[in-house]
Order: C-alpha cells, then sequence, then structure tokens
C-alpha cells in the first residue's frame, strides 16, 4: 500500500534520510532497499552503483539486513555519503531518475525481525492503567521503578504499516457475567485497543552471556521506528492472572515502513523524568554523556480525527536502560531485534496513548463524527505519526504506522 506523504518537506529533508524497502509497479518482484527524500524514495543501491561509491555492497540488497549488520562505523559512513548525494547540486542529474515519488511504490517491512520485545515505561499510562485495572489499589507494582518491566512478544506478527489488522479472537469474560461466575466465553474481543509506542531496531548483534552497558547503546541500536501495540483488553484481563500477555497482544503489531537513523534524532535528545528512587549500578545513567530521553511528539488519530498527543519525552525509563535490561542476563542481541518502548502518554487527558487510558475503559466515550468510541470497531483505522526536532530549527518526521481494523475470522 502506498504511503501518504508528508504534506511537508521538512520532515524528511536531507537531514532525516529514514531507510526502508519498497518495490515499484513495473517490477513488483524486485524488493529493493530506498532512502525517503521528501515525497520521493531514492533507490540507494542503484545510487551507489551510479556514483561509483564503495557502499554498494551494503545497499545493493532487498532489505535492511546487511546495512545494519554491519555496524556503527559503516552506519555513520553510508549515512554521511547519502546526505552528500543528495545534497550536492553535482549529482542532481544522475540521481534524478533514481527518485520515485512516494505513492507510487508499495512499502515492506525493511528487516526480518529476529526477536521482539516490549516494555511498560511510562509512568503516565502505568498509573493510569493501575488505576483502572486496580481501583483502590496500589497504581505502580513494587518493582516499577527499580526495573524497566517488558515482556516477550511474538516476531513473527510483527506487520508492516498499511497492513490489516484482524480482530483476534479469544476466551474472556462477558461484562453480563455473575460476579462469581467463574466461566469464560469464546469469541472475537470487545475491547480492541491501541497503543503508541517507539520501536528500536537492534543492528549489531551481541554475543551471549555478555551484558550489553548504557555506554553501548549507541553500538547496537540502529534506528527508531513508530510502533503499534495491538491489543485485546478483554482477553488480556482473563489471561494476564498472574502471568503477562500473551494471546491478548500476540495477534499484531504493526510498525512503521521507514527506520530512522539514530544519528537523525541527535537534536531530540532530552534528560528523562527525574528519578524517585536510586537506580542499581547497571541502570545508572546519572553520568552518561548525553541525556538518554528524546523530544518525540507523537499525534494518534482514529479515522481521520487527532485523538491524542503523546510526548515520549515522558518516558521514565530510556531505551538506553531498556536494552540493558534486556541483556543484563546475558540474553543476545541478533540483527534485526526490535523492543518496543511501552505505550506513551503524558499528563493530560489528551496525551493518552490507548483507548483504555482515552475512554477510561468505556466510561467515558470519545466523540467522533464516525460515533462514540470506547473501543475499536471493525473498519476503523488507527494512524500514528510523530516528529522531532532536528538540526537548524528543522523537524525530522518519523514514518508514519496505519492500521485498519478487518472482521474477525469465525468458523469455517
Amino acid at each position: 500500500m502506498p504511503e501518504r506523504s508528508s504534506g511537508g518537506d521538512d520532515l524528511f529533508g536531507p537531514h532525516n534520510l529514514p531507510y526502508g524497502v519498497f518495490t515499484t509497479a513495473d517490477e513488483p518482484g524486485r524488493r529493493r532497499l530506498g532512502v525517503r527524500l521528501h515525497d520521493r524514495v531514492l533507490d540507494a543501491g542503484a545510487a551507489a552503483r551510479a556514483l561509483g561509491s564503495p557502499y554498494e555492497a551494503l545497499l545493493a540488497h532487498g532489505d535492511l539486513g546487511p546495512l545494519m549488520a554491519a555496524g556503527r562505523t559503516a552506519w555513520r559512513d553510508v549515512r554521511r555519503a547519502l546526505t552528500a548525494w543528495v545534497s550536492v547540486p553535482a549529482h542532481r542529474a544522475e540521481l534524478e531518475p533514481l527518485l520515485h515519488p512516494l505513492d507510487t511504490v508499495e512499502l515492506h517491512l525493511p528487516y526480518a525481525v529476529a526477536d521482539y520485545a516490549d516494555f511498560y515505561s511510562n509512568e503516565h499510562h502505568a498509573a493510569n492503567a493501575g488505576a483502572i485495572l486496580r481501583p483502590g489499589g496500589r497504581a505502580l507494582t513494587p518493582n516499577w521503578k527499580h526495573l524497566p518491566v517488558g515482556y516477550h512478544g511474538r516476531a513473527g506478527t510483527v506487520v508492516v504499516s498499511g497492513t490489516h489488522v484482524v480482530r483476534p479472537t479469544g476466551q474472556r469474560k462477558t461484562l453480563t457475567a455473575s460476579e462469581g461466575d467463574p466461566r469464560p466465553v469464546f469469541g472475537p474481543t470487545a475491547k480492541l485497543d491501541i497503543e503508541a509506542e517507539v520501536g528500536f531496531v537492534v543492528g549489531a548483534p551481541s554475543p551471549q552471556g555478555a551484558p550489553v552497558p548504557l555506554a553501548a547503546f549507541r553500538d547496537h541500536v540502529f534506528g527508531v521506528c513508530l510502533l503499534n501495540d495491538w491489543s485485546a483488553r478483554d482477553i488480556q484481563a482473563w489471561e494476564g492472572q498472574p502471568l503477562g500477555p500473551f494471546l491478548a497482544k500476540s495477534f499484531a503489531t504493526s510498525v512503521s515502513a521507514w527506520v530512522t537513523p539514530l544519528e537523525a534524532l541527535d537534536a531530540a535528545r532530552v534528560a528523562p523524568p527525574a528519578r524517585t528512587e536510586p537506580l542499581l549500578p547497571y541502570l545508572d545513567d546519572t553520568h552518561d554523556d548525553e541525556p538518554g530521553g528524546l523530544d518525540l511528539h507523537i499525534t494518534v488519530s482514529v479515522n481521520g480525527e487527532e485523538v491524542s498527543h503523546p510526548p515520549f519525552s515522558s518516558m521514565y525509563w530510556t531505551a538506553a536502560q531498556q536494552l540493558a535490561h534486556l541483556t543484563v542476563n546475558g540474553a543476545s542481541l541478533r540483527t534485526g531485534d526490535l523492543y518496543g518502548s511501552g505505550t506513551v502518554s503524558g499528563p493530560e487527558r489528551a496525551q493518552r496513548g490507548s483507548l483504555l487510558e482515552l475512554t477510561w475503559d468505556g466510561a467515558e466515550p470519545l466523540d467522533l463524527e464516525a460515533g462514540k468510541r470506547t473501543y475499536l470497531e471493525d473498519g476503523d483505522e488507527v494512524v500514528l505519526s510523530a516528529w522531532a526536532p532536528g538540526p537548524d530549527g528543522t523537524r525530522v518526521g518519523l514514518g508514519e504506522v496505519t492500521g485498519r481494523v478487518a472482521p474477525a475470522v469465525t468458523g469455517s
């Protein structure tokens, strides 16, 4: 499915240059590595070949895997070369035939997802969810301020933006079940939700048994993308006793077709929220050379209406801390590993990153042009978009994530 234009060249100028994989109508079976420039896509491998670049071997592939595995020095050098190619007027004649209008290409998942993990790292979201699910109890669990809580997800159901999401079916308790009735029912979820998140894509692997320290974050994380962690809240409530998410989240996770290089977000670095508990040494980032937070401005739209603007700068746990915790037990990293930030929410209602919070589990419906919404209905489309401050007053756009809800598959 072609991606919609950004409507503003500033978001995807030479200071950004996110990577993606595309095919064209005349060669639908040939996947190519591309770089987004404004509302066009540069065939990166063909550009390297036309300009006699030594980086052709990394760019002339149908996915990002070889470049991601090449490591931080290669990432930096290739990015500098690409920036020069699209910025120097002398290259315009060679590159013009290799630029494809964005709305004429089909975008694909740009890398093979190796493993997928997701975190629960925003205090506003955790407090809201705790108040909804445990009314009168403690909003945050006792471990929340001491480690980034997370779970291991399903890599095989990570899908690219534009893929329809089939309403999942599973066990759940009905809203009309009597107070003490232990029996569940089986059927499509009645509480299909979204979670506005940011994904971090691992490039360089690490050996098993060797934890990745905070200082090595940039050596392993290749880039950033938007991520929608679709969730079936009624299935989640029934199955999550006592373990964490399973079928309620494993049916689909949508990611952007574009991976923004970590280096493109250098101007968006900000300090995370103040810590209220002392951290163990492997998570203590108080002496890091650069702040670990990112000033990303996310917008959540349902059926074309903006319903929320979650600020990523509110994340209590940083991506570097999440990676350090993910590997502290000796778990290895593989090229293509993906981990989600957890739902992004802010202190205001209009900054909540899930319908669970926005509607307070259905008690406060959203009043949309398409009708009131507590949770998603079949046919609803959700779009996540975002931008961050860039160099010299520019803005860096992140590729959008779209998904439309398809009806559940029932019977044969």
